[in-house]
């Protein structure tokens, strides 16, 4: 086999991560085995020179991951996340830096209505403007039966994931200009829902939804609209209670590629969908399952 080629399906190991727990909402520098944000593995090219990103969730997983990606093909980065998160704030923010471009760190619940537009306000304010809005925090939390889902679960669960989505971009919108981009964090769960996580999965099929008519309201002001939808990916949501310990031990392994997918392999389909090289992509879901299938 050439040395340029390397097997998707060997790539990185498949995990075999200890029964562990944390509390909600994890840490990744808590995680075992670590997951691969690209800080050793992502080299930029420019390719968002300039630009001004804002990623809500940007402080670990898929959210840490994209935002050191941008951060390396050039584009200022601000990130949001849960006070409790701070440890992995830090982390992400000073790959930021190090990378020469502005970070900003924007802590708080985007449960809040007021914290949904005070990071939009603060990022314009920061880096004079934004271009580019990744929509990834969410919440997920398994439960057994639908009867274990308690009402006071299932409204945290949607504002979390669909209220703040909705709420930040409406925000946003008024700041983007044509050839600004917006990214929707959706998931396999949209399409093949699992019966231990039927808040989370119904609120990624709205997500998924939102992106898509999004795109149709918006592409006539040169805004483009589209979605990511990550497979089993090693991130703090699986051992804080996303899903059940034991299973975690063999996560992402009943896949097509037999592994769980790292963050750092996310990175450049949200770069792809932000940059010029998207420039005639709108309304699409860019699936990244490791093989299963999204129609």
């Amino acid at each position: 086999m050439s040395d340029t080629l390397k097997d998707p399906r060997s790539k990185y190991e498949s995990i075999e991560p200890p029964e562990q727990t944390q509390s909600e909402p994890g840490l990744d520098r808590d995680l075992k085995p670590l997951a691969d944000l690209g800080t050793n593995s992502y080299t930029g090219s420019g390719r968002l020179a300039g630009r001004r990103a804002l990623i809500t969730g940007g402080d670990s997983g898929i959210g840490a991951a994209v935002a050191i990606a941008f951060a390396r093909e050039g584009a200022d980065v601000a990130i949001s996340y849960l006070p409790d998160e701070q440890p992995d704030a830090d982390h992400v923010v000073q790959e930021i830096e190090r990378a020469g471009v502005k970070s900003l760190q924007l802590p708080g619940d985007l449960q809040e209505l007021e914290q949904c537009e005070a990071i939009v306000k603060q990022t314009v304010e920061a880096f004079g403007g934004l271009d580019i809005l990744v929509n990834n925090a969410s919440r997920q939390v398994w439960h057994e039966n639908i009867e274990d889902i308690e009402d006071e679960q299932f409204d945290t669960t949607m504002k979390s994931n669909i209220y703040s989505s909705f709420r930040v971009t409406k925000a946003a919108v008024p700041h983007l200009e044509p050839g600004s981009s917006i990214i929707f964090t959706s998931s396999i769960q949209a399409y093949q829902p699992s019966e231990t996580l039927l808040d989370y999965a119904m609120t990624k099929a709205a997500m998924n939804n939102l992106s898509k008519g999004l795109a149709q309201a918006l592409a006539p002001r040169g805004i483009r609209v589209n979605a990511v939808a990550p497979g089993p990916i090693w991130t703090p949501l699986q051992p804080s209670h996303g899903q059940p310990t034991e299973k975690l031990t063999q996560f992402g392994q009943g896949g097509p590629l037999g592994r769980a997918g790292q963050p750092a392999e996310l990175a450049g389909a949200y770069v792809f969908l932000a940059s010029e090289e998207a420039s005639y992509v709108a309304g699409e879901t860019l699936g990244v399952t490791g093989g299963s299938p999204t129609p």
